[in-house]
């Protein structure tokens, strides 16, 4: 029973409904990481400086991933386990605090919905071995820095990073891609948007995005290979400017106003995991 979960083949009905439900369950989490990440890396920024300026520091309580508890940020109400169940639990409390009756943020659910159905999609497709299971950390990662950056226009180190070294140690054995093209898949990634980033700065002065997007760049090509990067930045181009026009002309939104890269950069890169040799045959077709 446990291989025939955890070795299945693609397309194989029993673990991709687990993968599923698993998905839902880290969902959940994701919601908190996607909370709180940024929140803790301003307390410890705050605590720098205070810490350099030989000021007491405003953030002595611990406040990670685990501590204090969820809680309604209107009232305070600890969350219960019978609370938290995914998708669930919102539906059965009509989307509001059981306290205070405060109306709960619809993205939630949302979240978990979108996590359970991906992960039984990539079960389904790549299988639940090593490959199958892979692809599932690297869409967790993929949605948590997705709806981060769209909060705060941040993609943090702790995000970036690990999902490039992890890509790296996948590809020891060629899970994915041979070892060789997810080195230079991880350089070519970093120093292509670094390159445009410079280029964007000398020519007007301003910055055109930030430095997180050339570490996501750099994991994506660790983990498909530098063969992708084409057709990653092509697909994360044209989506950000269509919805970036599309904002200016229907939402009547300032051409000055920073529009994050980092949520068409991994929808590009889940597309390219997904469907990436049938978009680059398509592709080179045209020529």
């Amino acid at each position: 029973m446990f291989d025939q979960l955890l070795f299945a083949a693609p397309a194989s009905v029993l673990p991709t409904i687990v993968a599923g439900i698993l998905g839902l369950l880290i969902g959940s989490f994701l919601n908190v990481v996607i909370h709180r990440v940024p929140k803790m890396m301003q307390r410890e920024s705050d605590n720098y400086v205070a810490s350099e300026s030989g000021k007491p520091l405003p953030h002595e309580d611990r406040y990670n991933l685990m501590v204090p508890r969820s809680a309604c940020p209107q009232c305070g109400h600890q969350i219960t386990a019978l609370e938290n169940v995914p998708v669930v639990s919102y539906a059965v409390l009509g989307g509001k605090c059981s306290a205070c009756k405060t109306p709960i943020s619809l993205r939630y659910p949302i979240i978990e919905l979108l996590t359970g159905l991906l992960s039984a999609l990539l079960v389904w497709r790549f299988g639940s071995g090593l490959a199958g299971l892979g692809t599932l950390v690297f869409v967790w990662f993929l949605i948590a820095m997705t709806f981060i950056d769209a909060d705060t226009q941040l993609l943090p180190d702790d995000l970036t990073l690990p999902l490039l070294w992890l890509g790296l140690l996948l590809n020891l054995n060629a899970t994915f891609v041979p070892l060789s093209e997810a080195v230079i898949g991880a350089a070519a990634g970093y120093v292509v948007l670094w390159a445009v980033y410079w280029l964007f700065k000398l020519t007007t002065g301003k910055e055109g995005m930030g430095y997180g997007d050339f570490k996501l760049l750099a994991a994506l090509g660790a983990w498909l290979g530098w063969k992708m990067l084409p057709i990653i930045i092509l697909l994360s181009s044209a989506v950000g400017a269509v919805v970036g026009i599309a904002l200016i002309v229907l939402a009547r939104r300032g051409r000055d106003i920073p529009i994050p890269f980092g949520p068409y950069l991994a929808a590009a890169g889940l597309l390219a995991l997904l469907y990436g040799k049938q978009l680059t045959q398509t592709y080179l077709g045209f020529y």
